[in-house]
């Protein structure tokens, strides 16, 4: 879930970059593990975006499965935000569209929720009708528009994705002067190498935004205040020891002060804390059983040289002895197909799980089976 309003904390020069590059149309992708803000950071930029002439239009494809998945929830998301009500869409879907006969159903709620359908016989006339939509609506309107996509990576899932990747940039960087892209997803070896290897269609497309961890004391502040201003009190170490146990995740941060939150009183004490820890675990104990039933004995081997601190040099003959793994190419295999699940992170050589909520699971799982 997004984090809006006063639940968003910091990233201010992130907001600051990603502001400037939406007020002169410069493309940007966003990389990151998932749950760092990604759509927090593009929803909050996107909301206090106030200049005049601009329009930001949000986009999620995570329920895209196909090329006509992604056309319809495309045109979709473009043709409702720059419009106020239901009859200018009705108007603008025939008028921008009109080439693809298209079909409008309203569902119970005729003001918000719409679809649209369109004739897929003609695919070329489908990708220009559709695919140009944002530049024909900014130059009519006399707008420049920014398209924000949500869970970019879910285009790899769609058949002859790499193709479909070259027809999106050979439209898209013809928009230059009037529409700009800002690309972001939850996978991030996936989106890392859509963007940052020179084999892919969208290899420099734009500005690439790497969001790093929001830093304790930020964190500090934030979560002593939101205990403030409901009348309760957090000990600053104790805030400290919640950013140090998650290690600084945005998502996992949120949750850990919030259960403490709910168990405090009037000042927050360690025993809440370690109640909330507690309960932390418990609650994404399915997600994080199905993560371990999921794992060959290899991989648990592997990861638990990383839950012992072992995080570089992971191939080396002493890591291979002490967790008996049978050779270095097992390392390279392992490190991929986790990477893939996204159960781990590999940011410099440096292997990390990717979940910290997970690792702390982890090691609780192996304490007590040993």
């Amino acid at each position: 879930m997004a984090a809006d309003g006063k639940w968003f904390t910091d990233r201010e020069e992130d907001r600051k970059r990603l502001s400037a590059n939406f007020l002169y149309g410069v493309n940007t992708i966003i990389i990151s593990p998932r749950r760092y803000g990604k759509t927090s950071l593009v929803r909050n930029v996107a909301g206090s975006f106030h200049a005049p002439g601009i329009k930001i239009i949000l986009c999620d494809i995570f329920s895209c499965k196909t090329q006509e998945d992604f056309y319809k929830v495309f045109a979709k998301s473009i043709i409702k935000q720059t419009a106020s009500k239901w009859e200018e869409w009705l108007e603008n879907t025939r008028r921008f569209l009109s080439a693809l006969t298209p079909k409008i159903s309203f569902g119970s709620d005729p003001a918000n929720d719409f679809s649209i359908s369109f004739d897929l016989t003609d695919k070329q006339l489908l990708d220009e009708e559709i695919l140009n939509l944002p530049l024909k609506i900014a130059k009519e309107k006399n707008l420049k528009i920014v398209v924000c996509i949500d869970e970019f990576q879910q285009i790899s899932e769609f058949p002859d994705h790499i193709s479909f990747q070259k027809k999106l940039r050979s439209y898209w960087q013809l928009q230059a002067n009037a529409v700009s892209y800002c690309l972001f997803g939850s996978k991030k070896h996936l989106m890392r190498d859509f963007f940052s290897k020179s084999s892919m269609p969208f290899y420099k497309f734009g500005d690439v935004l790497f969001l790093d961890k929001i830093a304790s004391e930020h964190w500090i502040a934030y979560i002593r205040k939101r205990f403030n201003d409901t009348g309760k009190h957090i000990p600053e170490d104790m805030a400290l020891k919640i950013c140090q146990t998650i290690d600084n995740h945005s998502s996992y941060v949120q949750q850990l002060a919030w259960l403490v939150w709910i168990r405090t009183e009037h000042t927050a004490t360690w025993e809440n804390f370690n109640d909330a820890c507690s309960d932390l675990l418990v609650q994404n104990s399915n997600l994080f059983s199905n993560y371990y039933d999921n794992l060959s004995a290899l991989q648990i081997k592997f990861l638990k040289a990383i839950a012992d601190g072992h995080t570089e040099n992971l191939n080396s003959a002493e890591i291979l002895r002490n967790y008996e793994i049978p050779s270095s190419s097992n390392i390279t295999r392992i490190k991929k197909s986790l990477e893939q699940k996204e159960i781990i992170d590999i940011n410099h050589k440096k292997v990390t799980f990717n979940d910290p909520a997970f690792l702390l699971w982890f090691k609780k799982l192996i304490h007590f089976a040993q």
